[in-house]
C-alpha cells in the first residue's frame, strides 16, 4: 500500500444539512494517496449515518470514528492521533472547499519541503451579505519562516486564526506537540499562533479555495443561559490571553514581533470588555470581575499594551470592576 500523502480531518457534530456537501468537496480533490478521517463528535441529528454511508461507499478513502460528545478540540485531536498522512489538513463539516484547494497547497508543501502551506478562503454568508476573501492583503509567495509570515500579518493587523487554511507537515505537528485544548472556546487561537511561531518554512497561496460558512449565532433562550454562555466566552478569552503571553516569552529576543504580539493579545482580550456589561446577573458579574482581578488578568494586559488607547480601556474597565 502506498504511503498516505494527505490526511484530511473532518470533525462533525450535528451537521446534517452540510456534511454531505463538505465530504463531496473533499472527495472532489481527486488526490492520490489521500485519507479522510471523519470524527463524529456524538452527533444526534443523523450526521453519523451519513458518515457511515460515505465510508461504506468509499472504503479506500473514508474512515469514521464515532465518539461521545467532547467538543471540537477533542474531535480534532482524535483525528490527529489517528491520521497517517505525511501532511494534514482540517475541513469543518459545515464548510466546503474548491476542487483544487488541497491539491494546490499540498503541491506547494511538497515542492518546497514546507512545514506549512498557507492558503486563503472566502467568508460565505448564504446571501445575507456579499461574500469576501478571508485574507484581502496577500503575503509574497516566497518561502519564509512562520514567524516572518506572522510578523507581516500582524504588522498589517491581519493575522487570523483559521487552522483550516493551512496544510501541515505531520512530523512538524508531532515535533512541536501541537494539539487543541479540550473545552476551550476559540481553540484555534493558540494552535495557529504556535504553528506559525514554530514553523521553519511557510509559503502562501493567496487564491481563495476554502469556503467558510458564517452562520447567524443564536443566543440561549433564557437570561441564565445567556449569562452562562458569556461567562464561558470570557473565561476562554482570558485563558487564551494567558496562553499567548506564554508564547510571547519564547520570542523575547525579537522586540518587534514581541510588540506586535502584545498588541494582538490586548486587542483580542478587549472583547471581554464588551461582554462583561452584558452579564445580567449582578452577582455573577461581580464574581467574574473578581476572578479577572485575582488572576492578574488586568496586569497582564497592562504589560502588553502598546499604546495609550489600549491602556485607557484597560484602566477604565479595571476601575469599573470595583464598583459593578
Amino acid at each position: 500500500m502506498a504511503p498516505v500523502k494527505l490526511s484530511v480531518i473532518v470533525p462533525v457534530y450535528n451537521a446534517l444539512s452540510f456534511v454531505a456537501n463538505c465530504l463531496d468537496s473533499v472527495l472532489a480533490q481527486g488526490l492520490p494517496n489521500m485519507e479522510i478521517l471523519c470524527i463524529d463528535d456524538g452527533s444526534t441529528d443523523g450526521s453519523a449515518a451519513i458518515l457511515d454511508d460515505y465510508a461504506a461507499r468509499h472504503p479506500a478513502l473514508c474512515r469514521v470514528e464515532h465518539r461521545a460528545n467532547g467538543g471540537a478540540s477533542v474531535a480534532r485531536n482524535a483525528g490527529l492521533d489517528a491520521c497517517r498522512g505525511q501532511y494534514i489538513a482540517f475541513v469543518d463539516a459545515d464548510d466546503w472547499i474548491a476542487p483544487d484547494f488541497l491539491g494546490r497547497l499540498l503541491d506547494l508543501a511538497l515542492r518546497h519541503d514546507l512545514d506549512m502551506a498557507h492558503g486563503n478562503g472566502i467568508f460565505h454568508f448564504e446571501g445575507r451579505q456579499a461574500d469576501y476573501p478571508i485574507y484581502a492583503l496577500d503575503l509574497p509567495p516566497d518561502v519564509m519562516p512562520g514567524r516572518e509570515a506572522m510578523r507581516r500579518r500582524l504588522g498589517k493587523r491581519a493575522f487570523l486564526h483559521y487552522p483550516v487554511l493551512q496544510v501541515y507537515r505531520r512530523a512538524f505537528v508531532e515535533r512541536v506537540g501541537l494539539r487543541f485544548i479540550p473545552g476551550r472556546l476559540h481553540e484555534d487561537v493558540l494552535w495557529t499562533t504556535q504553528a506559525f511561531l514554530q514553523a521553519d518554512s511557510v509559503a502562501y497561496d493567496g487564491q481563495p479555495g476554502y469556503f467558510y460558512r458564517r452562520q447567524p449565532r443564536t443566543a440561549p433562550a433564557t437570561a441564565e443561559g445567556r449569562d452562562a454562555a458569556l461567562r464561558d466566552q470570557i473565561e476562554s478569552a482570558a485563558a487564551n490571553a494567558v496562553g499567548l503571553s506564554e508564547l510571547m516569552a519564547t520570542i523575547a529576543g525579537d522586540a518587534e514581533l514581541h510588540r506586535l504580539m502584545g498588541w494582538q493579545v490586548v486587542d483580542g482580550a478587549l472583547s471581554i470588555f464588551h461582554m462583561l456589561p452584558r452579564i445580567a446577573a449582578p452577582g455573577l458579574k461581580r464574581q467574574v470581575y473578581r476572578q479577572l482581578r485575582a488572576t492578574g488578568f488586568f496586569g497582564l494586559l497592562w504589560r502588553h499594551a502598546v499604546d495609550a488607547a489600549q491602556r485607557r480601556r484597560i484602566a477604565k474597565t479595571w476601575l469599573r470592576s470595583w464598583f459593578s
